[in-house]
């Protein structure tokens, strides 16, 4: 059975991970969170569907508290195509396969942690153990890719409107070699420049 909580007095719960738990057994879970029971507000994305998880957490013996998490994710985001400024959307079908080792509460907390090679790839966790909702959103984060756009064809919005070209095609003319466009009216009066050559 999955332990629940109320952190900070918020009247959100959390599902948490066990270390106790999982000292006796093995811990399934398949839970479903609606839009806005995980908080991505941060992230400049929202949850536009419900996420769905399903998995296993595990303590390891003889490895110190070491915890393997393993399971799937399925969600939808939405956020802003960084060429267009519209909607962009984004399903999420990812399976996750991770380690959490115990963060040892005596090193002071100045001090950097050694991280070896091994450990290059895995996490850390407090007691009483570890948040499944924290890990899930930051496995749906992960799936998003560098550059955020609405589809591979986006036009983007055009340089001297200002508009959506995936919407309206302007009748802007292409931008002079400094930026400024070929129509602005600043740049008539290069129209009546005579230039005389001299031999």
């Amino acid at each position: 059975m999955l332990t629940w909580k109320f952190p900070n007095h918020s009247p959100t719960q959390v599902m948490l991970l066990s270390i106790k738990e999982m000292e006796l057994r093995k811990l399934p879970f398949a839970q479903t969170w609606q839009p806005g029971e995980i908080d991505f507000s941060d992230s400049g994305t929202t949850q536009s569907g419900p996420l769905h998880a399903e998995g296993v957490a595990e303590l390891l013996p003889h490895t110190g508290g070491e915890v393997h998490v393993k399971g799937q994710v399925q969600t939808v985001l939405e956020t802003e195509c960084d060429r267009c400024l519209g909607k962009a959307v984004f399903p999420i079908n990812a399976p996750f396969d991770l380690y959490y080792k115990l963060l040892d509460p005596a090193a002071p907390v100045e001090d950097e942690i050694a991280i070896d090679e091994g450990e290059a790839e895995m996490g850390f966790y407090e007691l009483p153990g570890l948040e499944l909702e924290e890990i899930l959103r930051e496995q749906v984060l992960l799936q998003l890719p560098m550059q955020r756009v609405c589809g591979e064809t986006c036009k983007g919005i055009c340089p001297v409107c200002g508009g959506n070209r995936n919407e309206n095609d302007c009748q802007c003319n292409a931008a002079s070699p400094d930026g400024g466009s070929l129509n602005d009216d600043r740049w008539s009066a290069l129209k009546t420049v005579h230039i005389e050559h001299r031999d």
